[in-house]
């Protein structure tokens, strides 16, 4: 250890990669950061966080609208995007100063400038060399961009928290979470949006009847989706662009963002060049201790294409500084991660979808609701929400919870803990629900969906 600059050298300073470099130097050991864009990451700087904050102004019009009903009138909205934007960014440089005082006092070095593996010891930081025992990639990923004809004249999810203006129409291409996200901020923020998908149903990977409910809401709230639409070309045309579809018809739009997915950042580091084994799309291939082929460098969070989620890459940096400088020998439970998406509806899963239990266990018992919020039976709004139990017949252990509505992302985080300690569904029944609540209809669904119907669902 005493022949390299530093015992560990984490090369980006995102969630994952502050974790694992803050408990590593609270075990002891000498460790430096390099960052070459911005402290946080993606999560704090063009994802998790400044989402959920433009998430949550996008509701503020509906929730004006609905006062009527409670008595409350306001004048109609306006919307002042330029405040928006300064007040997202006093927040993002706010946390940029925390994470850089999380490092410092923990004594972590940082350096902001790009660093490149020379070999599996040596890294080139902004013209400097210096050397580490171990070496850890935590670069994230990065938006994956169109390869069509105009495809340069499409912003992603990083421009679009720095757009100066909202755009009046705007098409969203993609049926990702992200996508989905942002059709409902923008539709929420009072765009015209339209979604194309290339599928017949987006969100694939999700339950199948959260995907559908999700649409149905959504289409409802006035997006336009767009199923089985690709898109061919985009022209400049005066202020707007047009963009070809692959139905045959031209929309014009002020914007276009791509949500077609998420790469590993992976570019120009030097990982070839020493011997880091990856994947076709260039995903570092790691263990279940986070090492990659070449024994003293480790990869973890979304360069590894596992889970990417920001509290799967703070656990994973949790078990592996644990591991590499406090005796211990921990591996990551990837079982039961919860997780959400701040769509419009919101949406919270934890466990399996249907398809994978039925795959997994066989015989399933499927318990469903969909009802009107008891906050709309005053707005007479036609918002539903939805939620879904999947049960393991032979052991009645719950193995699936899935909403659609408000407070999804909530109401799914204790779900969460009650899978993970094993619950049966006899333990959700025994439990007494919070009247009036949504969350009660978790404990109070009694009857499953009759097979032939919860076969259909597949």
């Amino acid at each position: 250890m005493a022949g390299y600059d530093y015992d560990l050298f984490v090369i980006g300073a995102g969630s994952g990669g502050v974790r694992a470099a803050r408990m590593s130097a609270s075990y002891g050991a000498r460790v430096a950061v390099a960052e070459e864009r911005f402290m946080g990451g993606t999560c704090v700087n063009v994802g998790c966080i400044p989402k959920k904050l433009f998430a949550y102004g996008a509701h503020y019009r509906e929730d004006a609208g609905d006062a009527a009903a409670f008595g409350l009138t306001f004048a109609e909205p306006a919307l002042h995007w330029p405040t928006l934007i300064a007040n997202k960014n006093k927040e993002i440089e706010r946390l940029n100063g925390i994470y850089r005082r999380i490092l410092g006092n923990n004594g972590v070095r940082i350096h902001e400038r790009r660093a490149r593996l020379v070999d599996a010891h040596t890294l080139d930081v902004g013209g400097e060399r210096v050397t580490a025992e171990t070496v850890l990639v935590a670069t994230g990923g990065r938006p994956q961009r169109p390869g069509i004809p105009g495809g340069e004249l499409a912003i992603t999810s990083e421009e679009a928290f720095y757009l100066e203006d909202r755009p009046d129409r705007v098409l969203i291409v993609g049926g990702g979470y992200i996508a989905v996200e942002f059709a409902g901020i923008f539709n929420g923020y009072g765009s015209e949006v339209i979604q194309a998908y290339r599928g017949p149903l987006f969100m694939r990977g999700f339950d199948v009847d959260i995907r559908t409910h999700l649409a149905e809401e959504m289409q409802k709230k006035g997006v336009d989706i767009r199923w089985r639409t690709t898109i061919e070309r985009i022209d400049r045309i005066g202020e707007g662009l047009a963009v070809a579809l692959s139905t045959g018809e031209t929309v014009v739009v002020d914007q276009v963002l791509y949500a077609i997915g998420r790469a590993p950042n992976v570019a120009d580091m030097g990982l070839e060049a020493v011997g880091v084994e990856m994947r076709d799309n260039g995903a570092i291939v790691v263990d279940d201790r986070f090492r990659t082929s070449v024994d003293n460098i480790y990869a973890l969070g979304d360069v590894t294409d596992r889970l990417q989620l920001t509290p799967v890459a703070i656990a994973e940096a949790m078990v592996l500084a644990a591991n590499l400088y406090d005796g211990k020998d921990l591996r990551m439970d990837y079982a039961d991660v919860a997780t959400a998406v701040f769509s419009n509806p919101n949406v919270g899963t934890v466990g399996l979808t249907e398809e994978q239990a039925r795959e997994r266990y066989g015989a399933v018992d499927v318990y469903r609701e969909a009802f009107r919020p008891l906050k709309h039976t005053l707005t007479q709004a036609g918002d539903r929400t939805m939620m879904k139990l999947v049960v393991d017949r032979a052991s009645d252990r719950v193995v699936g919870c899935h909403m659609v509505g408000p407070d999804a992302a909530e109401i799914t985080q204790g779900l969460g803990i009650a899978l993970k300690c094993g619950a049966t569904k006899a333990q959700f029944d025994a439990t007494v629900g919070i009247h009036p609540t949504a969350a009660e209809e978790f404990v109070t669904m009694r009857t499953p969906v009759p097979e032939p119907e919860a076969q259909a669902a597949e």
